[in-house]
């Protein structure tokens, strides 16, 4: 069994900053890509940004040049650093990890509890 933890979400300002982490455990043999999507309210769940196990990037126009993210392979985490928030990006902010498993069968994709972002104007 695989679990996908999302953590670092709150409230700021317009302008500020968060970094978000997302930690993988149980029974991994290994991670492929892993990312990061939100949902806002009455909005479909749109990507935010990939991240494959080679650190090959993606990010969705909206958030190119204000938000990065990065990996660290040995601790299976993920973190996406958001900078210049605006309101806009306010939503639920759900992590997700492709897994083999340690039986490797897979790859299964993951997905974390979520975690509210709020950016008041």
């Amino acid at each position: 069994q695989v679990q996908v933890v999302e953590s670092g979400g709150g409230l700021v300002q317009a302008g500020g900053s968060l970094r978000l982490s997302c930690a993988a455990s149980g029974s991994i043999f290994s991670i492929n890509a892993m990312g990061w999507y939100r949902q806002a309210p009455g909005k479909q769940r749109e990507l935010v940004a990939t991240i494959t196990s080679g650190s090959s990037t993606n990010y969705a126009d909206s958030v190119k040049g204000r938000f990065t993210i990065a990996r660290d392979n040995a601790k299976n985490t993920v973190y996406l650093q958001m900078n210049s928030l605006k309101s806009e990006d306010t939503g639920v902010y759900y992590c997700n990890a492709a897994v083999t498993t340690q039986r490797v069968t897979g790859p299964y994709v993951y997905w974390g509890q979520g975690t509210q972002v709020t950016v008041s104007s």
